[in-house]
């Protein structure tokens, strides 16, 4: 069997961040799980990105975070979206979809 993960492009880590928050709260190993469910086990985030990441999105404050216990009652950091959070998370997927989109008009021309 072939190997599906792929590497993600740089900058989208983000908004999936952002785009799993706004579902629910969820601590840090949950959100990398949504992640790769809801992307069929094609991403993997490590947690070596995943961190820094949450810990990047809290500093510009589109989320926040609150201490709280896990399903198997262990102490877990909470994070969920911030109203400023919304907004990014509405722009960010607006560029992405702008992006894609010019990508793929290139790759389909003759």
């Amino acid at each position: 069997m072939t190997d599906k993960r792929i590497d993600l492009p740089q900058g989208t880590l983000d908004l999936l961040i952002l785009r799993t928050l706004a579902l629910a709260p969820q601590h840090g190993w949950a959100i990398s799980e949504r992640i790769h469910q809801i992307s069929s086990e094609v991403l993997q985030v490590q947690q070596g990105s995943l961190y820094p990441a949450l810990h990047r999105l809290e500093r510009r404050g589109w989320i926040k975070s609150r201490w709280g216990a896990s399903e198997n009652n262990r102490r877990a950091k909470y994070y969920e979206l911030t109203s400023s959070g919304r907004k990014q998370l509405e722009t960010e997927k607006t560029e992405w979809e702008k992006l894609t989109a010019a990508i793929a008009q290139v790759l389909e021309s003759t």
